[in-house]
């Protein structure tokens, strides 16, 4: 069988909002090549463990990340609009990150055995007690473990990206048994499953994508925690019922200023919310949005790039 191999070049801070969008349109599998995990893993600066190693990495300049989808024949046509979307979500950021030179390429593989190889690129990644299992891959939990499978056809975070690392280490640390959790823009509803494994007792997901919402349904049933995961088509500020103990949003900073008012909202007094997807340079501005709706900063941390906040109801 052959597939077209459809080549973006980005960079590492797009990099995974363009795998997102590449992942709408393939059942054949997404890889990113991206010389920065390289340096981070040879410096032991991740915090996860994610075996994987791509040679050809070697020869990439530091500012160049090559994602690729793996595309059917008969959805060829399908490339300018995926194009258009990544166009798109470049305008959507507003300048607040650098998505590169968007170079596209494209070429015919024989791809027989592409997926079976793609597979073979993914392990456990271990996040604290969270462990993150790829379906195909046959893992022994362990005791103090909690593990969240993901099938093959997932889109919108497996955990490898620091944002997302860094919501479930400190989900692990400030959530309470039997606290109501909300999560905005779930994507694949990692870390609304997460907090369902680590004693919450309700989990509200959110998101405007339609495959996002479909996602996070069909991998909250996979691991057995759909009584406890409520997923809506929301942006939230339509939805003004919801009162969390705990709030987590893992969304771009502009975007966080912008539900600034709403998140608090459905925060219950002395609760915590926990936000990521900030860049540096754009964290005071999320700090002082959050702080004007009374919110308090109690902790932060930054992995590569990437910055996430907690914040508190005092």
């Amino acid at each position: 069988m052959k597939y077209i191999e459809l080549t973006v070049h980005t960079t590492t801070e797009a990099s995974e909002l363009v795998a997102d969008i590449l992942w709408n349109y393939t059942e054949g599998g997404v890889a990113v090549s991206d010389i920065a995990d390289v340096i981070a893993l040879q410096e032991g600066k991740t915090g996860v463990f994610w075996d994987y190693l791509d040679e050809s990495l070697q020869n990439l300049p530091k500012s160049d990340v090559l994602v690729k989808a793996f595309l059917l024949p008969e959805n060829e046509g399908e490339i300018p609009r995926i194009m258009r979307e990544i166009y798109d979500c470049r305008e959507r950021s507003g300048g607040e990150i650098a998505f590169g030179t968007l170079e596209e390429t494209k070429r015919t593989i024989d791809g027989d055995d592409w997926i079976d190889i793609w597979k073979k690129h993914f392990r456990p990644i271990h996040l604290g007690h969270i462990v993150v299992v790829p379906e195909w891959i046959e893992y022994l939990e362990a005791p103090d473990e909690k593990v969240i499978l993901l099938d093959s056809n997932m889109a919108f975070g497996t955990g490898e990206h620091e944002t997302t690392a860094m919501c479930v280490e400190f989900l692990q640390k400030y959530l309470k048994e039997g606290d109501v959790v909300l999560d905005v823009g779930c994507g694949s509803g990692i870390l609304g499953i997460a907090a369902a494994k680590l004693g919450a007792e309700l989990c509200y997901l959110t998101d405007i994508d339609p495959v996002a919402v479909s996602s996070a349904k069909h991998n909250a049933q996979k691991n057995g925690v759909e009584s406890k995961v409520v997923v809506a088509e929301s942006n939230l500020v339509d939805d003004t019922a919801m009162q969390a103990d705990l709030i987590l949003a893992n969304i771009t900073a502009e975007i966080l200023v912008g539900l600034a008012p709403a998140i608090p909202a459905h925060l219950k007094e002395g609760g915590t919310v926990i936000l990521s997807g900030i860049i540096p340079d754009r964290a005071e501005k999320v700090k002082r949005a959050f702080r004007q709706e009374g919110l308090s900063l109690i902790e932060e941390q930054q992995k590569g790039e990437w910055l996430a906040l907690v914040l508190r109801r005092m």
